[in-house]
Parts: C-alpha cells; structure tokens; sequence
C-alpha cells in the first residue's frame, strides 16, 4: 500500500509544488506515494465561502472556523481511516527525524494547513489533531510547513532514494550532525581534500568522519551533543 496524503488548504494550487519535481515527484507519478489537495471552502456553507469568523473574547485577526474544518476532515478521511491527522502549527511538538521514520512507515497523514491566527481549538480536540512545528518561527500559513514535513517522509519510502545507504549517515538519523564532504577536484582554491579521506584506510575514514560529527555537533546543536549518550 502507497504512503496516502490528504492536505486541507486554502491554497490547493500550492501542491505538489516542489514535491512534483526530483526524486519526490518521480516516486509520485510511479505511484509509491499519493497526494490530494482539498480546499477547505468547498466545505462552507454560506453564499461567500466563509471559513473563519471575530476571536471570541475580542483581539485582531480571524480563526478558522470548527464547523466548515470539520467537515473537510471528516470528508478528508472518514470513520476507520487509519492515518494520523496532523495541523502545521507553531505551537505543535518540533517535528523530529524520527517522527519522520514512523510516518514513513505508516499507511500516510491527513495534513489541516492553518491560516489567520489559527484554529478553533475545539476543533483540535474533537477530531484529534496532532500539532507539528518545523521551528521555532511564523510562516504565513502551514501550506510551506506541510510541504517541508511531506518531503522529509517521501524521501525516505522504500525505492525513493536510490542508495538507501545514503540516508543511514543522515543528521540527525544517529542523533549527531553530518559529517563533512568532499569530492573532485582534489585542490580548490588552496583548500585540500582532507588527506585521511584519499588514504584507503576504511577504519580511520569512519573514525574521522565520527569524530566530525560529534565536533560539529557540539559546536553547532549542543542540545543534541548534550542528549547523546557517546558523546564526551
């Protein structure tokens, strides 16, 4: 069974976007993942298409509305639909390579994209959501959002990457940052390829490319370096 994706938009025409180019848009026209883009308007009943109305308790700006969302979700994946439906939020728990992993390996997701100040959080609760945040900042809407989460799970079904070997070495996959590259020429502007990657030795290449990471690690994301257990 093909990872199944249902996002509810404002903006249906943002979709597949990037997702219908490179290795993404191959595996969906071979069918190894399905995309539907459904606009939540279709699911207002008023003559202007109304999704979103005045907080309640007063302050600026507009919610989307609990009713007009809970019909595009329930038309979106009905009774018995097995995938986690997930709302692009800024609030929601950071979004995690191994979140990733076990969305890859599941049946797909129902992604809300939020608009205006957010979503009725009566809403949330009764259908369930699940809210994801790529990072800490404010996007005009989750439709950028759920486009980073989607490319991040497609990459990694089966047959998408062509060395699937690649992405074991990944950031992030063993809880360290990736290590540096390099490749032709072996000069550039004065800067050498590091002599240890050009000698052979298999077993010093993987413990410098180690050492590296825990370098750029600590250096960069000491949060992380902080929670590895091998990491001194």
């Amino acid at each position: 069974m093909s990872f199944s994706a249902s996002v509810l938009t404002l903006y249906p025409e943002m979709f597949p976007g990037a997702l219908g180019l490179s290795l993404a848009g191959r595996a969906l026209e071979a069918g190894t993942w399905s995309l539907q883009a459904i606009q939540i308007r279709d699911f207002a009943t008023d003559k202007h298409r109304t999704v979103d109305d005045t907080p309640a308790g007063g302050g600026a700006g507009m919610v989307m509305r609990a009713d007009v969302l809970a019909r595009a979700i329930d038309h979106a994946a009905p009774a018995g639909d097995p995938r986690p439906r997930l709302l692009m939020s800024p609030r929601g728990k950071p979004l995690t390579q191994a979140r990733v992993r076990d969305l890859a390996a599941g049946p797909g997701a129902v992604i809300l994209c939020g608009r205006f100040e957010g979503v009725d959080q009566r809403l949330i609760e009764a259908r369930e959501l699940e809210e994801v945040s790529i990072g800490d900042f404010i996007l005009s809407g989750g439709e950028p959002a759920a486009l980073v989460l989607l490319d991040a799970v497609v990459r990694l079904l089966p047959g998408v990457m062509g060395n699937a070997v690649s992405g074991e070495e990944e950031s992030f996959e063993n809880g360290l940052l990736e290590h540096p590259h390099y490749t032709r020429p072996q000069e550039f502007e004065g800067r050498q390829i590091p002599e240890v990657l050009i000698s052979g030795n298999h077993k010093k290449i993987a413990a410098w490319r180690r050492e590296q990471s825990e370098r750029l690690t600590k250096d960069r994301r000491p949060d992380l370096a902080a929670a590895h257990p091998l990491v001194k």
